[in-house]
């Protein structure tokens, strides 16, 4: 008898789920029910491959072609040695990234052809013409010998998630399942700007911050390595019976020590990290540290409205795609990366199923603004879908004002924190220097002579 995986809900709601035995998956949901559980899904078990390497799937055909110019190649370089400019090309075309402004000019250019009629293998084949990153132009040969295999797009192009973020493949599959790839690629276009002009404003507050902080720490090192032993020579040479401020003494200590044993330093940052890390990959450690990044000061607000954002554009695609709000609900929250988004994700679908508004975990959670909430409500009340639109609209003039205040306040606290390393570098450094100036230990130096 076949065995089918069940996804089902108890009668005090908690979600269960596990293997079953039965003719077929009619008497599967009979039985599910007969037991007071509530059939959410039931699928066919499948047994679990091996975990390989996925490849592309025209990897062989592409991997004999290149061994054929390999060979031909070997036969050349017998009688005559590459020259430089043939290194290098071979090396940067070895090395060569793909970035998301490649997918962002390929998803470009595949639009501009769909909009002008051209069909999914027309169009593919002259974006592949004009692609000049070679990884990115295998993966598009690769997809266009999908298509022409009679394959739809995000099929292929789910093998490559580690380049294709999992909500741009999600955009092109509605479009394909649905018969607007257009529409789609319209979207993902605006995706991908919108991410990119994300990170590009969170790159602009951070690093310059993180640079003058890095800056100063690396400067009151090298003065107390090198200048303060500078100053102790001088004051033995004088003879003088002054010393040097206790706190630079001490700093010095420490540094001495930090060079003396580095290794142990090292060893004992590694451990640290070692096993936060290891930590954060068991479920408790990756829950905590899923909860901390919405809740840490700063940039917990902006982390969790980026992720609702992104939540709510995905939902909003499949439900103008006709799809129903459960299976909505189910697709989009594979877009999400945080357990605690996800739990509650889960508990809305629950509550679908119940009878009880989805929108009561995301007022609970009390990470929503009290408007985002608000408007939901409205929309379930009215059009769901127009409400969203303008939903999503004001989640990004949110993150537009979470941006600006975190542009405020980081600048002045990292002028906090760089003001007490700079009052720390003036008594560690500055005081001896002026001492020098002053020339004050020369007196103490006659005195002792006299």
């Amino acid at each position: 008898m076949p065995t089918y995986m069940y996804k089902a809900m108890t009668r005090q709601g908690q979600i269960v789920k596990n293997k079953i035995t039965d003719a077929n998956k009619i008497d599967c949901v009979r039985r599910l029910k007969k037991n007071d559980l509530v059939p959410i899904s039931v699928v066919p078990s499948l047994r679990k491959a091996k975990k390989v390497k996925k490849q592309p799937r025209n990897y062989r055909r592409v991997n004999n072609q290149l061994k054929q110019i390999g060979k031909k190649r070997l036969q050349e370089n017998t009688t005559k040695r590459k020259s430089i400019r043939e290194k290098l090309i071979t090396k940067m075309m070895g090395v060569t990234k793909i970035t998301s402004r490649d997918i962002r000019i390929f998803t470009q250019n595949f639009y501009l052809l769909k909009k002008a009629n051209f069909n999914n293998v027309h169009a593919l084949s002259t974006v592949i013409d004009a692609t000049e990153n070679p990884k990115l132009k295998l993966i598009l040969e690769d997809v266009l010998y999908g298509v022409e295999s009679g394959e739809f797009m995000h099929t292929t192009l789910e093998y490559y998630s580690e380049v294709f973020p999992y909500i741009y493949i999600n955009m092109i599959k509605v479009g394909e399942l649905s018969g607007s790839l257009e529409l789609s690629l319209k979207q993902a276009i605006k995706y991908l700007d919108e991410s990119e002009a994300l990170r590009t404003k969170i790159k602009r507050i951070l690093l310059p911050n993180i640079g003058m902080f890095v800056g100063i720490l690396i400067m009151l090192f090298v003065c107390v390595i090198v200048g303060v032993p500078v100053i102790q020579d001088i004051f033995e040479s004088i003879g003088t019976k002054d010393q040097l401020p206790g706190i630079t003494l001490w700093f010095a200590g420490v540094v001495d020590s930090m060079m003396n044993y580095w290794q142990l330093i090292v060893l004992a940052i590694v451990a640290v990290i070692a096993g936060i890390y290891f930590y954060i990959k068991t479920p408790t450690g990756k829950y905590k540290f899923d909860e901390f990044k919405y809740t840490m000061p700063i940039f917990g607000g902006l982390i969790y409205l980026i992720d609702f954002s992104r939540l709510l554009k995905n939902l909003l695609l499949n439900l103008q795609n006709g799809i129903r709000i459960q299976e909505a609900l189910d697709v989009s929250k594979n877009v999400i990366k945080n357990n605690i988004m996800l739990s509650m994700v889960d508990m809305a679908i629950n509550n679908i199923y119940e009878g009880r508004s989805w929108i009561e975990p995301f007022e609970n959670a009390s990470f929503s603004n009290p408007m985002t909430i608000e408007m939901l409500k409205i929309g379930m009340q009215t059009d769901l879908s127009e409400m969203m639109e303008k939903l999503v609209e004001y989640m990004d003039i949110d993150i537009d004002n979470a941006l600006e205040k975190i542009v405020k306040i980081l600048p002045e606290v990292s002028y906090g924190v760089v003001g007490v390393v700079l009052i720390f570098f003036v008594l560690v450094v500055l005081v001896p220097c002026i001492q020098i100036y002053m020339g004050g230990f020369l007196f103490s130096a006659y005195e002792h002579l006299m």
